[in-house]
């Protein structure tokens, strides 16, 4: 079996590939830049993994599996993918993004970084002698728009801490302990209303695409705060600026943006055409909440276990689109 990889996707988040593979795999690293040498490669190709597969693409006769290294397969154009090809998308972030999610509403709430850099001045303020108190999750609402992996995940943590969970999603359910009755997106306006802290956890689709525009921050409450680790495109670029701005909200917590520098490239351009930075009322990461030293581990594993699937003739897991028609070998 022959198992292609684009370079940019082999920055180190597949070194660990080949050790944990159970089957028998040929391996080749190319160039996509490299017109020549990724069209020969992609035409042996069994499987591919990719985050990507855009534009003009060359023959693919081979290729049983197109599969992603995370959750994301907003970068997959489906109707250009030959109908052998099988897509499966790959997990395991929800842990450290749970464990983001909740050390930045911490952070938010508590303040120890601002305490810090104060007493490092000399200045007492925040503590038992002159106040002012700082906050607690306990008590909180958090409202959680995407119940799936990441979603859950945070609710256990969120719920440890005392906080109450109250869950949209694509489709209204009964939910779990944890959430109660998942609401439909219907229902978002009235979620919007109750929550202290807003999280963003769902996969960007035509139908998430701008799902928070200035209606949504409208229906927050003027003291809450939005959490987005899901994608920037999920929230209006224009209308989070302008409610941050305008303190229409309490604040935000944005780890995925609008604009991002090439892979590998640490300087690039501001994340926004807008000016965010300026702001004091959000905190900026830089798509930084999965990227953990636990994560590659976990994802490469479950990859290899999906090509050694493949490779034995057994059923896919994480299938985002089934092959629709048997491999073309011609």
């Amino acid at each position: 079996m022959k198992l292609l990889v684009k370079k940019i996707d082999n920055d180190g988040r597949l070194g660990m590939l080949p050790g944990l593979l159970a089957t028998p795999w040929d391996i080749e690293v190319v160039d996509s830049d490299n017109s020549a040498q990724f069209e020969h490669a992609l035409r042996a190709a069994d499987a591919m993994v990719s985050m990507s597969w855009r534009g003009p693409m060359p023959p693919a006769p081979r290729l049983q599996l197109l599969q992603a290294l995370g959750a994301g397969v907003d970068e997959i154009d489906f109707a250009l993918l030959p109908p052998w090809t099988a897509v499966c998308n790959c997990f395991e972030h929800e842990t450290a993004i749970a464990e983001y999610v909740l050390a930045a509403m911490l952070e938010w709430t508590i303040g120890v970084r601002r305490m810090d850099a104060r007493l490092r001045r000399g200045d007492w303020t925040g503590s038992y002698l002159c106040g002012p108190r700082h906050g607690e999750l306990h008590g909180k609402t958090l409202g959680i728009v995407g119940y799936g992996r990441i979603g859950r995940e945070v609710a256990r943590r969120a719920s440890a801490f005392g906080m109450r969970i109250r869950a949209c999603g694509r489709v209204a359910g009964a939910g779990d302990d944890l959430s109660g009755p998942v609401l439909g997106m219907d229902q978002l306006p009235q979620l919007l209303g109750q929550c202290d802290f807003v999280l963003v956890s769902a996969p960007l689709t035509e139908q998430t695409r701008g799902l928070f525009g200035t209606a949504a921050f409208a229906a927050m409450r003027a003291d809450a705060v939005i959490i987005n680790v899901a994608r920037g495109a999920i929230i209006d670029e224009g209308a989070l600026y302008h409610a941050l701005r305008g303190r229409r909200i309490g604040g935000a917590i944005i780890d995925v943006w609008y604009r991002y520098p090439p892979q590998g490239v640490t300087e690039g351009p501001e994340p926004s055409h807008l000016p965010f930075h300026e702001l004091d009322n959000i905190l900026m990461t830089p798509h930084a909440s999965a990227w953990t030293d636990g994560l590659l581990p976990r994802r490469s594993r479950a990859i290899a276990e999906n090509l050694d699937r493949l490779a034995r003739g057994e059923p896919l897991v994480n299938v985002v689109r089934a092959a629709v028609s048997p491999v073309h070998t011609a």
